[in-house]
């Protein structure tokens, strides 16, 4: 009898290999031992600090991650001397979150692994392929909001 295939599972199961692969490549020392996910965060406040400040929320919403993981991560991430979050004029409660130097030297390091992993990843599908992938996993997005 022929295994039913779950979407689900097979998603979840890819997105655990890609953190692991990740996670495997960013654990060497001159990545200092920070995660993908680490990695990710710093290169999206990297990307979006051009143009605007960037907070907390900015993050979980962007990579749907809870609040508390989030919290812990850039706590992590401030203890390494990565990134500072700076209190800002127009609201007391808010603090924009701002890499380093340091952090910015490194991010342009991982962007290269980042960049190499992601023709790993599209290595044999066709452009068109590609294509169709994007399209088939926006309408699982849109299942799920």
């Amino acid at each position: 009898m022929q295994e039913k295939k779950a979407i689900g599972f097979e998603l979840k199961s890819i997105s655990n290999m890609i953190r692991r692969k990740l996670d495997e490549t960013f654990s060497l020392p001159e990545f200092d031992g920070l995660t993908g996910m680490q990695n990710a965060m710093m290169g999206f406040v990297m990307d979006h600090a051009k143009d605007r400040d960037v907070f907390q929320r900015d993050i979980e919403k962007h990579f749907g991650v809870r609040r508390s993981t989030v919290t812990i991560m850039l706590n992590n991430l401030e203890q390494k001397g990565y990134i500072c979050r700076i209190p800002v004029s127009y609201d007391a409660r808010l603090k924009k979150i701002v890499l380093t130097e340091k952090a910015e030297r490194l991010q342009q390091r991982v962007r290269g692994e980042i960049d190499l992993f992601h023709e790993k990843l599209e290595e044999h599908l066709t452009y068109e392929e590609k294509e169709q992938l994007f399209y088939l996993l926006g309408k699982i997005r849109q299942n799920l909001e």
